[in-house]
């Protein structure tokens, strides 16, 4: 059997093996690929993550956090591709490794009867070349040392300078006013009247989701301090966790942060179902919030 017959029919049987998979899953299947097998160390390498579901289902959502003996280069990009009632998500990573060696990628779990295979990576080093000449090493060489300047008055001006500046800034600087406990703002209140109005406007898609994710970003921004509209899903989900939520509702508030950014970047359409679930996640996770200070 020649090589290139071979190779046919491995590509042959896990395409059919991935068909029974998916039709097992109820249309769902994934799949993990890696652009190369073998690779010099630093040398960059993507790993794609895969996952074709049907239109009629939710799409599993799945990132990676680490991989033993690889390092993360970039942060990950989706691409999404509609067709036949097929959704088709791509995740692609940017790796290398700096750990010579054969090492596996691992199988990752999307849930009890979905993971993809282990792949296999080859980490060397470049090929030494024993025709090459050596090269001498060479000893310490001497540095001529620099003659010190006297500049010392140099400094003194430019220190009396900025004491100067400083003085003048404090004597011209406005003084902020005062706000009266009246006049503060409760984030929690402001919140839970910001999702009535919300419910009052006939809004949906990309709006709907982005202004009650503002919403949350601004609670969470008034009451804990968290920068969260300078951040990331992923960095704010980070911050989040030194809430100490509980575990199932903290992981309810992560996914419906995620799903809003599909939306966002319309790589998925809610249905009105995503709506509701969404505003009711994100009003329990701020009563939530709110219940822990009190």
């Amino acid at each position: 059997m020649t090589p290139m017959i071979f190779q046919r029919i491995s590509v042959f049987v896990i395409l059919f093996f991935s068909a029974l998979i998916a039709a097992a899953q109820g249309g769902i299947s994934v799949n993990a690929s890696v652009d190369k097998n073998k690779i010099l160390i630093g040398e960059p390498i993507s790993l794609i993550i895969e996952e074709n579901v049907s239109t009629t289902r939710k799409p599993i959502y799945f990132q990676i956090d680490s991989i033993q003996h690889f390092e993360f280069l970039e942060k990950p990009r989706f691409d999404t591709i509609n067709s036949n009632n097929i959704t088709t998500i791509k995740e692609i990573y940017k790796i290398t490794s700096f750990d010579s060696g054969h090492w596996l990628i691992p199988s990752f779990i999307f849930s009890k009867k979905i993971k993809t295979l282990a792949l296999p990576i080859d980490v060397v080093f470049s090929a030494f070349d024993p025709n090459q000449p050596y090269h001498d090493i060479k000893g310490n060489l001497e540095v001529n040392p620099v003659k010190e300047k006297n500049d010392w008055w140099l400094y003194i001006g430019a220190a009396a300078t900025i004491i100067v500046m400083i003085i003048i800034w404090l004597l011209t600087r406005k003084k902020k006013p005062s706000i009266s406990p009246e006049e503060s703002i409760d984030p929690y209140k402001e919140a839970m009247q910001s999702l009535k109005q919300i419910k009052k406007k006939n809004i949906s898609g990309k709006e709907y989701y982005s202004e009650i994710v503002n919403i949350f970003r601004q609670y969470v921004a008034l009451k804990k301090n968290i920068q969260s509209f300078q951040k990331t899903t992923d960095d704010l989900v980070l911050q989040l966790q030194i809430l100490k939520m509980n575990k199932e509702q903290f992981a309810q508030l992560t996914d419906i942060l995620r799903l809003s950014d599909w939306v966002k970047f319309a790589k998925y359409i809610p249905s009105k179902e995503d709506d509701q679930i969404i505003f009711e996640t994100i009003k329990n996770s701020i009563q939530s919030i709110e219940e822990m200070n009190s």
